[in-house]
This record gives structure tokens, C-alpha cells and sequence, in this order.
């Protein structure tokens, strides 16, 4: 597990108790309806909520990476980041945001003009040669997630010999190439959902430590997700409880970072993780 600190805008941001991501959605389209601010309005009840609540950092994203989800024109998932970030640091100035974009005009614009401390890519940097350039000159931290395919074709027919190995390797081959550009303050992302089946989702949970290969720190986003939701039989808007479980596993397992919908219950969950963890025999 990774027990060290990466540098968010000058100031060293310490991993070693896990931290949440609250997830603001500048989209309709999003998966679970209950992240989505398409107004202003939404924005700064659901900002105000997720600081209010806890959050570490605040995930903005405005291109919906669901499943068969249409394609937005850069222009329009600019304009709507420029709206939804404008109302954010009204309402929580000093909060560490990232931006959940695979494009590196998008990353830059809210790096420059809206301090983004942190860029979510999806595609790792594959979608966008320009990306890391952009990661290398404004020296801020990058969460690398693995997909197989894109949002519009990853659930199509995702197939593995073995899915936490080939993650590990396509990992791997990303962070030397950010090494290569002087980038060290990497993020990893297995990618959960992103091109894989219920199988391959609990596979990769099950032996997440292997991720401990790196020595960086982890994300998941394992939040209402479809291996919650369809395991189950219910729905995204009844997935919290199994999030919860599966949020007390993934922390068991190493994880650095809960990207998540409901910022109270998974501060609740870490602090009860680390509660336990006083009474562990190494």
C-alpha cells in the first residue's frame, strides 16, 4: 500500500489515511442522475453538500465516459466546465479539484484559468498525444486509468487471459512514458467498468495488492457502478449499501483514494477502516 504524499500546487497532499473524491457531473447524461448539475444552481447545492460533507477533493467532469454514451464537441464540454468550475470556486475557493477530460486543450484551459490542481484521464493520455505535454509542463499530479476500447465500444465484447496482469502491463507502459516526461506524481486507476465484464471487475478487486507492484497511490471508482448494481439485480440509485461493502474491501486492499457519488458514507467507511487498523497484528 502506498503510505507517501504527492504534491498538489506547491503542498504535499499525505495518502497514508485514504482520501474522497466527490464526483460533480457539469452533464445531464451522467449514469446516476444524483451527480448530475446540468444549472448553476445544482452546482452549488451539490459542491456546497460534498465540502460540507468531507470531501478531499472535488472530481469535475463534463463528457459522460458511461457506457454508449454520446460524443460532446470540445467546444460544448469547455463551455460547460467553464460555467459549472465559475459557480465551484464561488462557492469552495481553496478546495483541490480535478478534471475528469482525455483532451488537453480542455485540461489546460481549467489548469490555467481555474487552478485544477489535478487531470482524471480516462485514456491515460491515448486519446490525446498533446496531453502529456501539457501534464509535464504545469507539473500537476495525473490519475492514468486503464480502459480497453472507448466509452462508446468498451462493454461491446471486453476480453482478458488475464485481466490483472495485462491492467498491470498497460499501466506499466504508461507511467515509464510519464517518467520520460519528467512526470512523477502519477495516479493509478484500474479502470473499473471501463471495458471489462462483472468477472473481470471482481477479479481485479479481489487481488487489487498487486497494484502495490508500483509504489503509487491508487484510485478506485468502484461508486453505483454496474458491478454493484447488476451483481445485485437493482439500480444505480439503490447501489449505495453494495458501494459501501465493496469500498470497505477495496480499502483493505490498498486503496489511496475513493472516487465516489455519496462523500459521507465513504468518509464514514475510512474512518472506520482506520479505527480497525489500530488493533491490526503486522
Amino acid at each position: 500500500m502506498f503510505t507517501g504524499t504527492i504534491n498538489v500546487h506547491g503542498e504535499l497532499l499525505d495518502l497514508s489515511i485514504p482520501k474522497v473524491m466527490g464526483i460533480v457531473n457539469f452533464t445531464p447524461d451522467s449514469f446516476f442522475d444524483g451527480s448530475r448539475t446540468p444549472t448553476e444552481q445544482q452546482v452549488e447545492e451539490r459542491v456546497g453538500k460534498l465540502v460540507e460533507e468531507g470531501a478531499d477533493i472535488l472530481d469535475v467532469g463534463a463528457y459522460s465516459s458511461r457506457p454508449n454514451a454520446d460524443d460532446v464537441p470540445v467546444t460544448e464540454e469547455m463551455q460547460r466546465l467553464k460555467r459549472g468550475l465559475s459557480v465551484l470556486r464561488k462557492v469552495a475557493p481553496n478546495a483541490i479539484v480535478s478534471v475528469d477530460t482525455f483532451r488537453a486543450d480542455v485540461a489546460k484551459m481549467c489548469i490555467e484559468e481555474f487552478g485544477v490542481a489535478i487531470v482524471n484521464d480516462i485514456s491515460g493520455g491515448d486519446a490525446d498525444t498533446g496531453m502529456l505535454e501539457v501534464i509535464s509542463h504545469a507539473r500537476v499530479p495525473y490519475i492514468i486509468m486503464h480502459m480497453q476500447g472507448t466509452p462508446q465500444t468498451m462493454q461491446q465484447n471486453p476480453q482478458y487471459d488475464d485481466v490483472v496482469k495485462e491492467v498491470i502491463a498497460h499501466l506499466a507502459e504508461k507511467v515509464a512514458r510519464l517518467h520520460e516526461h519528467e512526470v512523477y506524481d502519477v495516479i493509478l486507476d484500474p479502470g473499473f467498468g471501463f471495458g471489462k465484464t462483472l468477472e473481470h471487475n471482481f477479479e481485479l478487486l479481489a487481488r487489487l495488492e498487486a497494484f502495490d507492484i508500483f509504489e503509487l497511490p491508487l484510485l478506485v471508482g468502484l461508486s453505483r457502478k454496474s458491478m454493484v448494481y447488476k451483481m445485485l439485480g437493482t439500480s444505480p440509485s439503490e447501489a449505495l449499501n453494495g458501494t459501501t461493502v465493496l469500498h470497505t474491501l477495496a480499502l483493505s486492499k490498498g486503496a489511496n483514494i475513493l472516487r465516489v457519488h455519496d462523500v459521507k458514507e465513504a468518509v464514514e467507511t475510512i474512518r472506520l477502516c482506520q479505527a480497525l487498523k489500530k488493533y491490526e497484528f503486522e
